[in-house]
């Protein structure tokens, strides 16, 4: 050993460090896939999965310590400059030991929630840390502090460690430290790129199975996340990762795809905008969109999930209620880019988070602004979160209630205020503006059902023990639908107003498909006055709700989203639905699904409802130019500033 030590010189602490992380991050992944033992069988996953896991690991330490180990190479001695860079190295290598300790500690939690390794979500929730904190003390203690123990223990070890390793290396002489160097710098280099490729390593080289879970277990969680931070810029134009086509065949794609004829589209600047009249002829209504956080079909009783939403299950049998809808994302604001613009998802994040789309983007909220609405968000929590905020205010929203709008609140949680509270806040707030002879449009968000799972007492019979639970927190939300509508019905508004109930997305969306497509199922039902019981079987997206609620409502108008108007959607329609899973994105029609992949070749399936699962089969190269097409929109839109109101005045010219 003190051999070796002499004779690796100042690369020994290195060394011994990347052998350390090595065995550390092997046996991570040898635990993750006995856990998952089930889906890493089945795609025969060991063997690619284990060989090809050290090779994402050797990338990683010499991403991580190849350059430093170059420089220490060059910089070390017993001099002023040496020991500064030593110290400096000491925290450098005891950090990055921590580094991938805690986020492989924190990776089976991640796993639970969306399916995959930490990704952008990771990085994204960590600048919310009063939610995220109050979150994790409240529901994961446990967790939560054995995170910090191993964390107090790594970095006491690794400090200790490092400081020994350090101690008195053997250093080369001066003339042969230059040429040692850049064969560490060498070593390093094509250690990190681990190809002869032009294309350097990344997640599509090393993915082999149908199973996007087996795939992330095949890299380790800091290559993930930092790979996924390094794609942030890139993935806002979806050619990157699909492949390009001319900006003329999207735009033919997308406007075949709408089914609308080609005398609707009205403007020569916003080339998805179209004129859509309105199915009801009478006086314009209120819109409410009551959407609900992390509610999908599984909990939904009417749907074939579990019994937790009587409520729900009553409104389904006195409204239009669509048992096929299908959620466009994962998250709460990929939820809201669907139901409140019509967007189109992409691999990028949601618009509501995005600066382009801060302001000048299409809403509802702006489009029924400019026609004398009020609008409103009305949310239990804080509006900063997730830059709800931001967007809703520079995109037609005039008011926004929020937590500190909340006086004597029943009960509160981590989120904020509870879902009844948050519901009677909306009533008296609809009440008030009906009173004052106000047309409204609100976007009522609930946040109840979701981890940690708080709710007031004696409101619900519990399904389960013990109370906080998500099927707990399912029924109690379900609850406080039911009390909102015993409200409404007997309010002056009723008779004058349209409402959506329908969920943001499902909770945990994971699955050993490419995209799991039974986690996209979500609950959405139209109520009110006027509005006939109705069972629709046809396959639908959350993109179609917005032109078929103001198809509903009486208001005709030009604007630029793509989706359905289902009130004018021919009974026989196979159906349409889009969905983004992490960095996948499908196009189902009826039962066939074609599924685009970073850097790999569209992939076609058929979708067994009953078995729920996909099966490969071809598919149409029009069809995968049609889900390409799709794709791209949205990056277009985006980054062109495609996607936006018309001025009334202008809609109407255009019309001329």
């Amino acid at each position: 050993m003190k051999q070796l030590k002499l004779w690796l010189g100042p690369f020994w602490p290195f060394a011994c460090f990347s052998l350390l992380a090595l065995a550390m991050l092997s046996l991570s992944r040898m635990g993750l896939a006995l856990w998952q033992e089930d889906r890493v069988s089945a795609v025969a996953g060991w063997g690619p999965m284990l060989l090809q896991g050290i090779r994402v690991d050797f990338a990683t330490l010499c991403w991580l310590w190849g350059v430093p180990a170059m420089f220490t190479m060059l910089l070390a001695g017993p001099h002023g400059i040496g020991r500064a860079w030593l110290g400096l190295m000491r925290i450098w290598l005891t950090l990055g030991l921590w580094l991938m300790v805690f986020l492989e500690i924190s990776t089976p939690s991640f796993i639970t929630e969306y399916g995959v390794r930490p990704n952008r979500l990771y990085i994204e929730y960590l600048i919310y840390p009063k939610e995220v904190l109050s979150m994790l003390w409240t529901g994961r203690k446990g967790e939560l502090l054995l995170a910090l123990v191993i964390s107090a223990l790594t970095l006491w070890g690794g400090w200790r460690l490092a400081g020994n390793l350090l101690k008195d290396l053997s250093q080369p002489r001066w003339y042969l430290r230059p040429a040692f160097a850049l064969l560490i710098l060498a070593i390093g280099f094509l250690g990190a790129r681990s190809s002869l490729g032009h294309r350097a390593l990344n997640p599509a080289m090393v993915a082999f199975a149908d199973d996007p879970l087996v795939n992330a277990l095949t890299v380790n969680s800091s290559y993930s996340l930092f790979f996924a931070i390094k794609q942030l810029g890139n993935e806002e134009d979806a050619a990157s990762m699909y492949g390009k086509l001319p900006d003329e065949r999207v735009i033919e794609l997308i406007r075949a795809e709408s089914a609308r004829p080609a005398a609707a589209f009205d403007s020569v600047s916003l080339p998805s905008q179209s004129f859509n009249p309105a199915s009801h002829q009478g006086k314009p209504k209120n819109l409410v969109i009551l959407l609900q956080e992390s509610l999908g079909a599984q909990f939904v009783g009417s749907l074939g999930g579990l019994p937790l939403t009587p409520n729900i299950d009553s409104l389904s049998k006195e409204g239009w209620a669509f048992h096929q809808l299908y959620a466009t994302g994962t998250r709460s604001v990929r939820g809201i880019e669907a139901v409140v613009t019509g967007f189109t998802p992409t691999p990028a994040q949601a618009v509501v988070k995005l600066g382009k789309s801060q302001t000048n983007f299409f809403t509802l909220a702006d489009l029924l602004k400019q026609r004398g609405y009020s609008t409103s968000f009305i949310y239990g929590g804080e509006s900063h979160f997730d830059n709800m905020r931001s967007f809703f205010l520079g995109n037609g929203f005039s008011q926004i209630v929020e937590q500190k709008d909340f006086k004597n609140p029943v009960f509160e949680g981590s989120w904020g205020a509870s879902d009844e509270d948050l519901m009677a806040k909306a009533n008296d707030t609809f009440a008030a503006l009906h009173k004052e002879g106000k047309p409204f449009f609100s976007l009522v968000f609930s946040s109840s059902n979701h981890d940690p799972f708080e709710f007031p007492d004696n409101r619900i019979e519990l399904y389960e023990q013990p109370k906080a639970t998500r099927n707990n927190a399912a029924k109690y939300a379900d609850y406080a639908i039911g009390e909102f509508f015993k409200r409404a019905k007997q309010s002056d508004y009723w008779q004058d107003t349209l409402f959506l109930v329908i969920a943001d997305h499902d909770s945990r969306v994971g699955g050993a498909s490419l995209v799991p497509i039974p986690r996209f199922h979500i609950p959405g039902v139209i109520v009110g006055a006027g509005v006939n019981a109705k069972q629709d079987e046809r396959i639908v997206s959350q993109i179609d709700m917005a032109p078929t609620l103001l198809s509903l409502m009486g208001v005709s108008a030009s604007y630029p989203m793509l989706g359905q108007d289902l009130t004018k959607t021919p009974a026989d329609w196979p159906g349409r639905a889009i969905m983004q899973y992490d960095k996948n994105f499908a196009l189902m029609r009826g039962k066939d699904v074609v599924i685009l992949q970073p850097e790999q070749p569209a992939a076609g399936f058929v979708y067994d409802a009953t078995a729920q699962t996909l099966i490969p089969a071809p598919q149409s190269e029009a069809m995968k130019e049609q889900a390409l097409g799709l794709a791209l929109w949205g990056s277009m839109a985006y980054q062109k500033g495609l996607y936006r109101t018309a001025p009334e005045a202008e809609a109407e010219t255009t019309l001329k």
